[in-house]
């Protein structure tokens, strides 16, 4: 459904499935103001991004993050700099946004906050349909989205899976954010039978006074009273 939501989009604005895409820079001016504003989100997730890259070294993929309007601000990972289709999207400054290059991993991960597989021909232009990619959002301590976590290949064989390693990827880069973020206790939450201390844990931050400083994605699945709470002020005996 997110992806016939991001075609309809696509359409709505004119766009043509067989015309040519430009894979535009922003500008040098915004991109200083894009990594100023996402410097946090690049400190915490470059070296989780190095290990993802790592992760796929053998599987003709390669790993991107963006920003939440989907530019790019860090590639990891082996990225064949001799194919122009690696090279236009594994830039910094490269605009992978919906508008910019149409329905990907990318565009529909940033509109429906949650994992997505995007198969070759699901690309809304033709000239995509070497791409098979998947996405993954990272929600920051307060419940918004900063960006997303990107894996693709082009012309290999199609790894519907890889979206798991994605979405592990950007849970953790979730937990490494708000554990940077000053918290005087943190609790963990798990259903009962997990094992506790997993990537997959949810974590709420509290104050001296058990008031909620951040909480991951995790947490806010796991106790709906936290969902949609943007900036989180209520006690923990609120929600629990």
């Amino acid at each position: 459904a997110v992806i016939e939501h991001s075609w309809r989009r696509c359409l709505d604005k004119g766009m043509d499935p067989r015309q040519v895409v430009e894979f535009d820079l922003v500008s040098r001016a915004q991109m200083r103001r894009i990594q100023e504003a996402n410097h946090g989100l690049l400190q915490t997730a470059a070296p989780l991004l190095e290990q993802l890259g790592r992760a796929i070294a053998n599987t003709r993929f390669f790993a991107l993050l963006t920003d939440a309007k989907g530019v790019v601000i860090a590639t990891s990972g082996s990225i064949d700099a001799t194919d122009v289709r690696a090279e236009r999207i594994a830039r910094v400054g490269a605009d992978l946004s919906e508008s910019a290059i149409g329905t990907s991993a990318i565009s529909t991960a940033l509109d429906a906050r949650r994992p997505v597989w995007l198969h070759r021909g699901e690309h809304f232009f033709e000239m995509n349909a070497a791409y098979s990619c998947a996405g993954a959002p990272v929600m920051g301590p307060d419940g918004q989205c900063l960006g997303m976590v990107d894996v693709t290949g082009i012309d290999t064989h199609e790894r519907p899976e890889l979206r798991h390693l994605v979405l592990q990827t950007a849970q953790r880069m979730e937990s490494a954010l708000l554990l940077a973020r000053p918290h005087a206790l943190l609790l963990r939450l798990n259903w009962p039978g997990a094992v506790l201390g997993a990537d997959g844990d949810g974590l709420v931050g509290l104050d001296s006074d058990g008031c909620i400083t951040a909480t991951n994605e995790v947490a806010r699945q796991m106790l709906p009273l936290l969902a949609g709470n943007h900036q989180p002020s209520r006690y923990i005996s609120d929600v629990l």
